[in-house]
């Protein structure tokens, strides 16, 4: 594919996964979140890499730091964007300043279950199915530095999505997990 196109297809990319996402938080009444979900993605130091290195099956940021040893694209959307677990790490003041999970809102913690459905349902297209986002989840999560509690909400959804399907889970979110 020529370079002329890839950033037409890395455009369409972005704003498909930015419309699932738009559409899951409007279900659930985050309409902000939904509406402001990954801007930065049109910043040039991420859309420019991403257009670079896009591939359509896969997120560019990988292709990038596979190609040159790690990602500005993604170390400039990590650090902007609440609903990644990245944003959320800091240091352990009472452990010798180890590096550790901070526990995320309630309302980033939706707002990466609707992020991580999108890109399941981006790149996986007429394939997709409910179990998608949590067999990536639970093929990850070991290596992530992630708040217990927020790592066990984010699981519980992704489980309650594979087995009951998205309509009840986002029944549930809104009536059992928004309003405490």
């Amino acid at each position: 594919m020529g370079c002329g196109l890839k950033w037409i297809k890395h455009l369409r990319t972005i704003n498909h996964h930015k419309r699932i996402v738009r559409q899951l938080c409007f279900r659930l009444g985050m309409y902000r979140q939904g509406l402001m979900h990954d801007l930065s993605k049109y910043s040039p130091t991420e859309f420019w890499v991403g257009a670079k290195y896009y591939q359509g099956t896969r997120s560019p940021n990988v292709a990038e730091h596979e190609a040159v040893g790690y990602s500005a694209a993604w170390l400039h959307h990590k650090g902007r964007n609440k609903h990644h677990l990245e944003y959320w790490i800091d240091y352990d003041l009472d452990n010798g300043h180890q590096m550790i999970g901070m526990k995320m809102p309630v309302k980033y913690v939706v707002e990466m279950f609707c992020d991580r459905v999108a890109a399941s349902k981006t790149y996986q297209g007429s394939q997709y199915m409910d179990s998608d986002a949590y067999d990536y989840f639970m093929r990850s999560k070991s290596h992530y530095i992630i708040h217990p509690e927020t790592s066990e909400l984010l699981e519980r959804l992704l489980l309650m999505l594979k087995e009951e399907g998205e309509d009840v889970t986002l029944k549930y979110i809104k009536k059992e997990i928004l309003k405490k």
